[in-house]
């Protein structure tokens, strides 16, 4: 039995509330069970260096997991005066998937911000980011075509992420902190809407795993992500 209860292809409860803050041209919260994040999209008239005069735009995002996420304060990093390796990584992970399915040539040269802060962790922070992110960056594009900045959406696909894993030599969908604290394997799962993969990333914790076992954690995220793809949708009204 999980400690939540789940059955081991089963979800935690997702929700998208669409429109948490003011501001933003995007701003949702995310909640997958207790990890809660808000996902924000800001817009910016300039690109980086690297895409300069290519007329093409550019996305990109930030990650932070705020002092009262989890049950011992966790400093800010800005106290420190650098971001550790692990934001960094789930940063450029961020980016890399939302980026995978935009057309960017059709943002023109302009950078979309996705800032996502966790405000609540309990495991999968990072694949909730990239799930809230892209409802924040849709937001955000709709935006753009609605003031008539843009013309055509780039947006070519939609994107979410999960994990499984290996606990107790058994593959579960979706691992909150308790199962991701004593994992054998843990794995991110990043996949389109139409069903391609993004990104896979896996670790064994001192354990090596077969091709059975990744082909298990495969199937259990592909339905995993397809369950997140319709209430994504749900939530765009699409």
């Amino acid at each position: 039995m999980r400690v939540d209860n789940r059955k081991y292809d089963e979800l935690r409860p997702v929700t998208i509330t669409r429109n948490f803050t003011k501001y933003s041209a995007g701003s949702i919260l995310v909640a997958s069970g207790n990890t809660k994040v808000i996902c924000t999209a800001s817009i910016e008239e300039y690109v980086p260096p690297h895409i300069k005069n290519t007329g093409t735009g550019w996305i990109t995002a930030e990650y932070s997991l705020l002092p009262g996420a989890t049950p011992s304060r966790v400093p800010r990093e800005s106290t420190k005066g650098k971001i550790s390796g692990r934001t960094h990584e789930i940063q450029r992970l961020i980016g890399r998937s939302l980026r995978a399915i935009c057309d960017l040539a059709l943002l023109k040269e302009r950078t979309i911000w996705i800032d996502c802060d966790v405000i609540q962790a309990d495991g999968g922070t990072r694949t909730a980011a990239i799930t809230g992110g892209y409802i924040a960056l849709a937001d955000a594009v709709q935006w753009l075509i609605d003031k008539n900045v843009i013309k055509e959406n780039p947006l070519i696909n939609s994107v979410a992420a999960i994990s499984a894993g290996i606990v107790n030599n058994i593959a579960l969908l979706d691992l909150c902190y308790a199962e991701d604290a004593s994992a054998q394997v843990d794995m991110n799962f990043v996949m389109t809407g139409s069903g391609k993969y993004i990104e896979v990333q896996g670790t064994g914790e001192e354990y090596a795993f077969d091709e059975d076992q990744l082909a298990k954690m495969l199937t259990l995220a592909r339905k995993g992500i397809c369950e997140i793809t319709e209430i994504q949708k749900k939530a765009l009204g699409t």
